[in-house]
């Protein structure tokens, strides 16, 4: 990838126990976000399926195989851009993932399991235990984290090790207390993953009143400085940056350009490089047999 990049999130909505139609919303919320010009499209964790569930039993109904006929709709729609969005993943002997899915017109690129579960999605879900994918794309190379993933460094950093330049992230942000014009602290976090890894991050969360739990919806999309690019109004407790706004059919899409280039370069100094200044070898001795 060479040059700018339109990076669309598409805020949503998806409720429980409607799956026909949060398939039917994802798939015109990717052919949207790609009418109005986006290369990469990032949806919310568990578009497909909405959240919270009510047991496991309804959990494994919403779960779709990762060649279900959905995937192959955003293909389609997404011509030559790149689509990123997270589903409940039906696996072998009845398991269930919160995974995300990287498709482009050619299909089902990679599926990726969520490694770190939050709160009560230890009842539903068995958590992931292979690595996060970089994958190359028309788009750039595009790493892919869900949600509370973004709350470990190794994460973020391991994903930068390994030449990812935009990273995707499909998020469910629970709405918690935070002091009237600050920023939500997953934002926060996102903001200084960026900083430290030099790395452009596109954070798409939900919107909506699922079963009682409301939504920060704090879609956000940080430049590999660190320093945010879009947000909805939400997403830092007042009006927002301006580049924000409902779609003619009504969509909520958060929209950026950004340079996957400037994610290559982790000079920050005329002697220092992110990636070449770390020590394993301390970060090793400090850990000890914590790691």
């Amino acid at each position: 990838m060479t040059g700018p990049l339109q990076v669309a999130c598409v805020q949503l909505a998806p409720v429980a126990g409607a799956d026909d139609d949060n398939a039917a919303r994802s798939v015109a919320a990717v052919a949207s976000a790609v009418a109005g010009g986006a290369g990469l499209v990032v949806l919310p964790e568990l578009v497909t399926s909405g959240y919270p569930f009510e047991s496991v039993r309804e959990a494994r109904s919403s779960a779709l195989p990762p060649d279900a006929p959905i995937f192959a709709e955003w293909a389609r729609a997404a011509g030559d851009a790149v689509v990123v969005g997270g589903f409940a993943e039906r696996g072998g002997s009845g398991k269930v993932y919160n995974s995300a899915v990287l498709v482009d017109r050619t299909g089902v690129r990679t599926v990726y399991r969520k490694t770190h579960l939050w709160d009560s999605e230890h009842r539903f879900f068995t958590p992931g235990t292979a690595p996060p994918p970089v994958i190359d794309t028309a788009a750039g190379r595009i790493g892919v984290l869900i949600c509370y993933d973004m709350e470990f460094p190794e994460m973020t950093r391991g994903l930068a090790a390994r030449g990812a330049e935009v990273l995707a992230v499909p998020v469910n942000w629970p709405l918690v207390d935070r002091p009237v014009g600050e920023r939500a602290p997953e934002v926060v976090i996102a903001m200084a993953a960026a900083r430290v890894n030099r790395l452009a991050i596109a954070c798409c969360d939900r919107s909506g009143d699922d079963r009682g739990q409301v939504w920060t919806e704090g879609t956000t999309i940080i430049g590999a400085d660190g320093w945010v690019l879009a947000e909805t109004p939400y997403a830092r407790g007042d009006r927002g940056l301006p580049i924000w706004g409902s779609e003619p059919d009504g969509l909520e899409v958060v929209r950026a350009r950004l340079d996957p280039a400037r994610s290559r370069d982790k000079t920050i100094s005329a002697h220092n490089d992110l990636l070449g200044d770390r020590r394993p070898d301390v970060y090793a001795a400090l850990m000890g047999d914590a790691q």
